[in-house]
């Protein structure tokens, strides 16, 4: 009976309908928290928020592939249900249509590699396994950056920095318990990796909805 509980889980159809729906959930949520709380308006209105809920995904799945394409489907999804919150909500202005397709472009991008960082991080068995861990550290770290450098709100960028240290710092241990090959890369790469992410947020992503 475990065995068949088990084969139905990593079904293709399973995983990428459960992964949809909790998308769409945290899609409408984090629209809904929008303006409860100057803390919860600024977690839920962070691509930090629905990417570590994608990566987290990716450790659930059993199967590489299903992983990547779960991410995907999260993150398009939730991209989904955030704008069509929006809609109902009657704040979907004339730019909402342009911003929603840059941003469901982003999430087609980042969710499969989100997806696969998640999966790896618990899964895998080469130095990789750092480098992924590091991967989603650097999406906190960079948008720490972004808040401070970018949109000058310097006590936000604080705390997104602080957490950020800490998610490298606990998968960083996760990492060396669980003895991954080259587990200090983790560490090394997530700063390198949140500037990037940064400057790709800043001269990329800002440029792409400034056009919309």
């Amino acid at each position: 009976m475990a065995a068949v509980t088990a084969s139905r889980r990593d079904e293709p159809v399973t995983v990428l309908t459960a992964t949809a729906a909790f998308g769409l959930l945290l899609g409408w949520a984090t629209y809904g928290l929008h303006g409860t709380t100057p803390l919860l308006d600024r977690v839920t209105n962070s691509v930090s928020t629905w990417i570590i809920w994608t990566a987290a995904a990716g450790a659930l799945i059993r199967a590489r592939p299903l992983a990547v394409w779960g991410g995907a489907s999260m993150m398009l999804a939730t991209c989904v249900g955030y704008y069509t919150a929006s809609a109902l909500g009657h704040t979907f202005g004339a730019g909402g249509l342009g911003t929603a397709a840059v941003w469901s472009a982003a999430g087609l991008a980042g969710g499969p590699l989100l997806g696969w960082a998640g999966w790896t991080v618990r899964r895998g068995r080469t130095h990789l396994r750092a480098v992924a861990g590091a991967v989603i550290a650097t999406v906190v770290l960079g948008e720490a950056l972004w808040m401070g450098l970018a949109l000058h709100h310097w006590g936000e960028a604080a705390a997104f920095l602080a957490a950020g240290a800490l998610i490298t710092a606990l998968l960083t241990g996760y990492l060396a318990r669980a003895g991954a090959d080259r587990y200090w890369l983790c560490a090394v790469l997530a700063p390198v990796g949140g500037f990037a992410f940064y400057l790709a947020e800043k001269g990329i992503l800002d440029g792409l909805l400034g056009s919309v």
